[in-house]
C-alpha cells in the first residue's frame, strides 16, 4: 500500500504551494494560504492549475528582476514547480474528503519547506 504522498492529490498540494510562493515572491511579498484559491483547486484540479500556471512565466521574470534572494528562491521554486507537475493525467473532477485532507498535508508540507529555507522571504 502506497504512502499518502505518492499520490496525486499531496502532490497536488504541494504544486499549489509552491505557486502560491512564486506569485507572492513577484509580488515581493507573499500571501499564501487562500482559502478560495486551494477550494478551487479540489474542486477542479486540472482547470485551476491551467489558471495559477497561466501567469508563472510573468512571475518568475518578476521574481528574477528582483534579484538577490528573491531571484534565487523565484529560480528554486520553478524547479519543484516542474518536478510537481506528474508525468501523467490530472484529473478534473472534485477532490474526495480524504483527497481534500492529502492536498491540505501536501500544500502544507511544501509550505514548511519553503519557510525553513526562505523565512524572510515566506511567512
Amino acid at each position: 500500500m502506497g504512502r499518502v504522498e505518492d499520490g496525486g492529490p499531496y502532490r497536488w498540494g504541494r504544486l499549489h504551494a509552491a505557486v502560491q510562493v512564486l506569485e507572492g515572491l513577484a509580488k515581493g511579498r507573499t500571501e499564501l494560504g487562500r482559502p478560495s484559491e486551494r477550494k478551487k483547486t479540489t474542486n477542479t484540479p486540472r482547470n485551476n492549475f491551467e489558471n495559477l500556471l497561466r501567469s508563472m512565466g510573468l512571475q518568475l521574470l518578476a521574481a528574477r528582476e528582483k534579484g538577490g534572494e528573491h531571484a534565487r528562491a523565484a529560480a528554486a521554486v520553478v524547479v519543484d514547480i516542474t518536478e510537481l507537475i506528474a508525468p501523467e493525467p490530472m484529473y478534473g473532477k472534485g477532490l474526495t474528503d480524504k483527497e481534500i485532507a492529502a492536498f491540505h498535508e501536501g500544500y502544507e508540507h511544501q509550505l514548511g519547506l519553503y519557510r525553513e529555507r526562505w523565512e524572510k522571504l515566506v511567512p
